[in-house]
């Protein structure tokens, strides 16, 4: 199922996600958008973002079904916002308000990085009931040139290594070939490329979306 005005940006770590959804905050027509990001600000994301600094180790069967419990919140959760049109939980009551609500990071996270440490089909059917945004934006970039940007922040992650970043890429290509006949439209961004060509490429994209509906 296609859920009409949500949009995902996917990549690893380091791929410039959050940076350009900072930068669509800041778009003037951008009124109507709400923002948001998994792991979520609610408990079950606040317990997430302890697993992934290393404070709390537990097995990746586990982290797959924690990540899907907190997108369960995220997706179906009464709809919740902490200002700046930061949207908490309620991705599909406020679409279905007309918000269009843009993601860092959902369902595709979760196959690629968990299928890659456990049997890949408990992340598949842990996901496999939730909506697929109408347009995701994947980052295209080596894990060396990532893993540069991150350490460049000097605070790096349990999935923050080299390899294990390689098998996600390859993982995130899978994951993505999977819905390649959903409908669900995907525009492959080179995140190399500079902050404001990479904003004016999604923008073009999300214009001609909101022509389309």
């Amino acid at each position: 199922m296609i859920l009409r005005n949500f949009i995902v940006f996917e990549g690893i770590d380091g791929a410039g996600t959050s940076t350009q959804l900072e930068l669509l905050k800041k778009h003037e027509k951008t009124e109507r958008f709400l923002f948001t990001a998994e792991p979520t600000p609610a408990a079950t994301g606040k317990f997430l973002r302890q697993m992934l600094r290393g404070d709390i180790p537990v097995k990746n069967e586990t982290a797959a079904y924690l990540f899907a419990a907190d997108r369960n919140e995220h997706v179906n959760g009464s709809l919740v916002t902490d200002g700046d049109r930061h949207l908490v939980t309620g991705i599909r009551e406020a679409c279905a308000a007309g918000h269009i609500v843009v993601s860092d990071r959902y369902l595709f996270s979760s196959l690629a990085y968990q299928s890659s440490g456990c049997d890949p089909e408990i992340p598949r059917r842990l996901n496999s009931a939730f909506p697929l945004p109408e347009l995701l934006f994947y980052f295209e970039i080596s894990p060396k040139t990532a893993l540069a940007r991150i350490q460049g922040r000097g605070v790096q992650e349990i999935y923050e290594k080299e390899a294990l970043l390689q098998q996600t890429v390859t993982e995130y290509h899978k994951a993505i070939g999977e819905f390649k006949e959903s409908g669900m439209k995907t525009v492959m961004l080179d995140a190399t490329r500079s902050m404001e060509e990479l904003a004016a490429i999604i923008w073009k994209e999300i214009e001609m979306l909101q022509e389309k509906d």
